[in-house]
């Protein structure tokens, strides 16, 4: 009970200061925005306005920004650089820093900033599933990354992105502020506390393996072949969809847009993965699988439980898609909340972002929402910065014996996601209605 209130007021004061600094950078971005129009007319950019009439109706246009060294691509590597870094080690790819930073310091407009973020973050999951695919489970003598748990989430986050990607083209930029940001905050708060709660544990649990078996904090972090590590079944069969559902979005791309092709090919992806995530779902519920992670902790896998786990993969796909984020950060505080340890569930949020980030990479490519040159730049700055982010904070953890560090990382970059793209949503949509202009849904067949 005392626990119950103290959360209550915790998250009512994170909420009280997030929409003060909300507010205050909302204003601040508005201001250099306002700036930014008076001063950047100057050739630098390919900057027409962002929005013109075509056929009636008001049409999208891309500000994609002239590739060169200068203030704007140094500041820009650096944030995108600790963004990576903070994103790979909580399993949430960072796209909360990456669409902020494309947008107000390079210069794209929202949804290119979103198509170039997941690019980023396909680099830096990439990155930090190659640095995992060695690595041990803490305690049992599995690997890091758990491979059912990616079966049950990942056909169905990836179908989610493909609806995300959809819905960025329709949705205008504001509606999805307001959400956003206290989804967020309430994920955010909620994976904070339970890395205090975690915090707490692991003083504890110091006290006795240092003074009883002081050799079990060297098992953590074993390493093995990488032969002996994968499940090749499982990655046979994820690799599976992911070939399935990429050649349908390839097909697409050859397709007139809305035609009868275009969307059979659309639709032919929800029998995939409803087919793969269903049968991963019957076995766990049958007993002939389980989430080997857990160890001996008991998980009721009622049947309920595994649709509501599919629906939450989708959703976290849905929002990855739509803003150009990954879908980590829904995907890691939810495996948190069933019991995964924190280094096994960064992992596998990872190993399961790296397949549907790189499809909504080349659905993004085929739509033509990025400039190549930029995106395999700043795809090496993430991949680089993952695996700097992951050798420092495993090594700390190892010294530490604190994997609670991992939780904190992912709560802090979800806050910071939650401020950062929450005051630039709030910041155009004030300049928009300032200006009167077109703040509806956009066509998808334009």
């Amino acid at each position: 009970m005392i626990l119950s209130k103290s959360y209550q007021r915790g998250s009512r004061f994170i909420c009280l200061v997030s929409l003060i600094v909300v507010a205050s950078l909302v204003t601040t971005l508005v201001e250099a925005s306002l700036q930014q129009e008076v001063t950047t007319n100057n050739g630098t950019l390919k900057q027409l306005d962002s929005r013109h009439v075509s056929n009636g109706r008001p049409s999208y246009k891309h500000v994609w920004p002239e590739i060169k060294l200068d203030w704007k691509i140094i500041v820009g590597s650096i944030i995108g650089f600790f963004g990576a870094a903070c994103g790979s080690v909580g399993g949430v790819g960072g796209g909360g820093i990456f669409v902020p930073m494309l947008a107000l310091v390079i210069g794209f407009d929202p949804k290119s900033a979103a198509a170039m973020s997941k690019c980023m973050i396909t680099g830096a999951a990439a990155a930090t599933v190659g640095y995992n695919l060695k690595k041990r489970h803490p305690t049992l003598e599995l690997p890091l990354i758990d491979y059912d748990l990616a079966l049950l989430f990942q056909p169905m986050l990836i179908l989610g992105i493909s609806i995300g990607v959809t819905l960025n083209v329709i949705f205008a930029d504001w509606m999805i502020t307001v959400l956003l940001i206290v989804l967020f905050i309430v994920i955010s708060s909620r994976a904070f506390y339970k890395g205090v709660n975690t915090w707490k544990k692991e003083t504890k649990l110091k006290l006795v393996i240092s003074s009883i078996f002081p050799m079990l904090i060297l098992k953590i972090f074993v390493l093995v072949s990488i032969i002996e590590n994968i499940y090749w079944k499982e990655v046979g069969v994820l690799i599976s969809v992911w070939l399935i559902i990429l050649g349908l979005q390839i097909g697409k791309g050859y397709c007139t847009t809305c035609s009868w092709k275009y969307w059979l090919l659309d639709i032919s992806q929800i029998p995939v993965a409803l087919c793969v995530s269903s049968y991963e779902a019957i076995n766990l519920y049958k007993g002939r699988r389980k989430i080997a992670s857990l160890g001996d902790k008991p998980l009721k896998l009622q049947p309920q439980k595994l649709v509501l786990y599919c629906a939450i993969g989708m959703f976290a796909g849905i929002v990855g898609g739509m803003l150009g984020l990954g879908g980590g950060l829904i995907l890691g505080p939810l495996f948190l909340e069933m019991g995964i340890p924190p280094q096994v569930s960064s992992a596998t949020a990872t190993f399961a972002m790296m397949f549907s980030g790189s499809i909504s990479v080349v659905e993004y490519y085929l739509r033509k929402r990025f400039p190549v040159p930029y995106a395999l730049y700043f795809f090496a700055v993430a991949t680089i910065s993952a695996l700097v982010g992951q050798h420092v904070v495993r090594r700390l953890i190892k010294v530490l014996g604190r994997a609670s560090l991992i939780i904190f990382f992912l709560a802090f970059t979800i806050f910071v996601s939650a401020i950062s793209l929450g005051g630039v949503g709030l910041a155009r949509m004030i300049q928009k209605i300032d200006r009167k202009e077109y703040m509806g849904f956009e066509s998808l067949c334009s």
